[in-house]
């Protein structure tokens, strides 16, 4: 069997069966680092240790545009609501704009280290940012000011989340503390302690009612936001979760980790559905479409790949 044209999927019995990617998106030279969907589903952005970010339609999964202006590797990409604008991200300080057409807007100035989170806040005038240098920034979008600066981490922040209402924001990082607060008015709204190394990403619940975390620990944290307290943990990967996308309906967790599995958990009751593993490394982040029919993958192999969600669930069931 191929294992560059070929999936295993591990069920539950240990069954093993074959399946392919949708479609092999080739054009990055390096390690894919971050993928996002247009909230349409039209585009797909892919980011990359070759410093670039590529622009893919997915009527033809062609290249559309090359993102060049990174002098490092980037890290995250955020789609503006409309669909029209993203923000990308990178080792450096600087976070960039771009129009879906590729073209420069106008770089973000502020941080003072590498910026590794990006998300854009429901009314595309505002844009939440996180940093090495500890702190989380609200930008306007449109002067290139920064509205507000919270700060509270005690080392570099990795990642961000943000409610679907927008009312809840939870940053993470080296300090192994989930900060809570309103991204309306910057006040702190808690913490959650409980992990015993990094945190690398984390995605809230469709209804805001909990808070998915991963990192170096290993585990997929589930929190309860009412009581603020650990709820359970999701075990299945090796070591260092990378990436975590929740499906648009709030039914499914997808993960992807260092070793090379990507993990499919059926929601609220925390059960793995599905493990994929390619045996390339092919799975360190991972991105749910805006309808929840198709995943985007990518990692070492330097290829973004596309897959049916209900071409991998039906084979996995099909195996048991």
């Amino acid at each position: 069997m191929n294992q560059l044209m070929s999936l295993v999927l591990l069920a539950s019995l240990g069954q093993e069966v074959a399946a392919q990617p949708r479609a092999i998106l080739k054009g990055h030279k390096h390690t894919i680092t971050c993928v996002a969907f247009s909230p349409d589903g039209r585009w797909l952005a892919s980011g990359s240790k070759d410093t670039t970010v590529k622009l893919w339609d997915l009527k033809s999964n062609r290249a559309t545009a090359t993102l060049e202006g990174h002098v490092d590797m980037v890290i995250a990409i955020a789609f503006a609501p409309e669909g029209r604008r993203l923000a990308t991200t990178s080792h450096g300080r600087d976070i960039l704009l771009w129009d879906i057409a590729g073209k420069p807007l106008r770089p973000l100035k502020g941080h003072a280290k590498d910026v590794r989170a990006a998300l854009f806040m429901s009314d595309g005038k505002s844009l939440l940012s996180g940093s090495a240098d500890r702190s989380i920034r609200i930008w306007n979008v449109e002067t290139g000011g920064t509205e507000r600066t919270l700060e509270g981490h005690a080392a570099e922040v990795n990642c961000l989340a943000l409610s679907r209402d927008g009312k809840q924001l939870a940053s993470a990082g080296w300090d192994r503390t989930i900060r809570l607060w309103d991204p309306r008015t910057g006040e702190r709204r808690g913490a959650l302690e409980g992990h015993g190394a990094m945190v690398r990403d984390a995605v809230f619940s469709a209804d805001g009612r909990r808070l998915y975390s991963a990192g170096k620990d290993g585990d997929i944290f589930v929190w309860d936001m009412a009581s603020k307290k650990l709820q359970s943990r999701l075990r299945g990967h090796s070591g260092l979760v990378r990436s975590l996308s929740l499906s648009p309906d709030g039914s499914r967790l997808a993960s992807a980790g260092k070793e090379g599995k990507l993990i499919l958990w059926d929601l609220p009751s925390g059960k793995p559905r599905v493990i994929l593993d390619r045996g390339d490394f092919a799975f360190q982040v991972v991105a749910f479409s805006p309808d929840g029919k198709s995943l985007a993958t990518g990692g070492i192999n330097r290829q973004v790949l596309l897959w049916s969600v209900a071409e991998i669930a039906a084979a996995a069931q099909s195996s048991r």
